[in-house]
């Protein structure tokens, strides 16, 4: 994809966009806190998005506050978040990120991704993600969804989503850097799929180099 054509495919996804659910994720930040915007995140992690929306409905029914979650047992946060990938690690996480927050920044999320990466399980993607929906501050998050379709339309050359993320600063205008995550991710979990995409439904196919592709439907 070269570099005008990014605009063509982006206002393409936004009218798309309306018709394909909404990830978890960006359903929780529409009424959430910055805090529920993290947790939902990290629980989200190797997790499809029913999984999440479940388990992140039923901790947040015991906890909506980081102080309110250091109220609860292990057992009880472990209950609530099963069966999220690695939900006991996942609860070890949350309780020392909560210890972190009450502790050293008065119970808040910070608003800054040199020091959301500090807290304990939270990597690029979810910092940059809090800082978009929890924040509502300039952040460019990438997730699989962004490093494939990114890669297979051609605007990068990358091998993993940090890479990914360091281009996408380099070049993807910052206008488009709040969204980007949101459209793709909705593109890929519903037309631009990992294997065999829906390339003869796709509306931006001209615009795409199909790198990778080697079954599509």
């Amino acid at each position: 994809m070269k570099f005008e054509e990014l605009p063509v495919a982006l206002r393409y996804l936004r009218k798309s966009i309306k018709y394909w659910p909404i990830p978890v994720v960006t359903t929780i930040s529409l009424k959430q806190s910055p805090f529920m915007v993290l947790v939902s995140c990290l629980l989200s992690l190797r997790t499809r998005d029913e999984t999440t929306y479940a388990a992140s409905k039923r901790l947040f029914a015991l906890a909506r506050s980081p102080k309110k979650l250091l109220d609860l047992n292990p057992q009880q946060v472990e209950t609530a978040i099963y069966p999220v990938a690695f939900y006991r690690n996942k609860t070890i996480n949350l309780f020392e990120i909560c210890r972190s927050l009450v502790n050293e920044n008065k119970g808040m999320v910070p608003d800054s991704l040199d020091k959301l990466i500090r807290l304990k399980g939270v990597g690029r993607k979810t910092a940059n993600l809090t800082l978009v929906l929890g924040h509502n501050k300039l952040g460019v998050c990438v997730d699989i969804h962004v490093h494939r379709i990114m890669n297979r339309w051609g605007y990068v050359q990358t091998k993993s989503p940090d890479e990914t993320e360091k281009e996408l600063r380099r070049k993807l205008p910052k206008r488009y850097w709040m969204e980007i995550n949101n459209l793709l991710v909705s593109f890929g979990q519903n037309i631009c799929k990992p294997q065999s995409p829906y390339c003869s439904k796709c509306g931006i196919l001209e615009h795409c180099k199909q790198i990778g592709v080697n079954r599509y439907r």
